[in-house]
């Protein structure tokens, strides 16, 4: 089978330019090789080269990726990112310790002895960005990681941080990692989740540092299983329903007609059709889904298109 050739982003500290669609991992698991071959292998097959992980994610899904990576000879053609520093039930653990061993756990669940981007899963604000940086100098020192990225951190932090990086002769965080929807959640669908709104776009635009969303399809918001009468799935009624974002349903769907498509696909297209360099994390559960949203990569969107979904114009 001929692989499809996926457009990408460049990321700095890496060599190969990623792909604009990221393939989570939570669906993944040892215990269903079968599964996770065919959605791999399909991944790979429609030119896509990035893999997402977290130590917090557990070991099943990591050890499936990892025995897939070393029978099919992939390790050499991805790009892997980890993340660590996740908060426990004792609270954060932004630590030099802890964010080695959870790279370190990370590496010998996947078989690899580096990632190619190491995030930080989560912020302290109490520990100072000098201390955080230092730590993790050390992990590419070691070449147990190749480039640095966030999630959920704010934007004054970030900058915080690549400053100090620049003042101090240190790497600085090459990418970030917050959600970036076209729904807007009404709170965080997690504790200490970072979902980016205005502010944090018009961030990115002057900045133009790598975006690499989380939830991107806004845990299914525009498949048409969710409506403003059916209630069944709290998390999705407390986080997504709201007039604002029926609204922006009603829009996609309206501007999915009109270019032959589905409401997800310009939901995602939304997504990619940012001011900066953006990717979607996506979390297929079969190559079907996978191959839908891809669709999203064809969809063209103006800017004034995209405006309008984000109900910034009435045009």
């Amino acid at each position: 089978m001929t692989r499809s050739t996926m457009s990408s982003i460049r990321i700095e500290g890496i060599e190969t330019p990623i792909s604009r669609l990221i393939m989570g991992s939570m669906m993944l698991h040892e215990d269903r090789m079968e599964h996770a071959n065919e959605l791999l292998d399909a991944y790979i097959e429609a030119g896509g080269n990035t893999i997402d992980t977290a130590h917090v994610y557990g070991a099943a899904g990591k050890r499936a990726l990892g025995r897939w990576m070393r029978e099919g000879n992939h390790r050499s053609s991805l790009i892997l990112i980890g993340k660590g520093g996740h908060p426990d039930e004792n609270g954060p653990r932004m630590t030099n310790q802890a964010m080695e061993r959870d790279l370190e756990e990370s590496l010998e669940r996947l078989q690899t002895d580096y990632v190619d981007i190491y995030m930080l899963h989560r912020d302290d604000p109490s520990v100072s960005v000098g201390y955080i940086l230092e730590s993790l100098e050390r992990l590419l020192e070691s070449k147990r990681c190749r480039a640095l990225g966030v999630s959920n951190w704010t934007t004054a932090r970030l900058e915080e941080a690549n400053a100090y990086a620049s003042s101090s002769g240190l790497t600085g965080f090459a990418c970030n990692s917050p959600n970036l929807s076209l729904a807007k959640p009404n709170e965080p669908r997690w504790a200490g989740c970072i979902s980016a709104d205005a502010d944090y776009v018009s961030w990115h635009e002057t900045s133009q540092l790598p975006l690499l969303s989380w939830s991107s399809q806004a845990g299914g918001f525009f498949t048409g299983r969710f409506s403003p009468d059916r209630l069944e799935d709290q998390e999705a009624v407390r986080v997504y329903y709201s007039d604002a974002n029926w609204e922006r349903l009603r829009r996609a769907r309206q501007l999915a007609e009109s270019k032959g498509c589905d409401a997800n696909h310009i939901a995602l297209s939304y997504v990619l059709r940012q001011r900066f360099p953006s990717c979607a994390i996506i979390g297929p559960n079969s190559p079907a889904e996978l191959h839908s949203s891809l669709r999203g990569l064809e969809v063209g969107l103006t800017q004034k298109e995209a405006d309008w979904l984000d109900l910034l114009t009435d045009e």
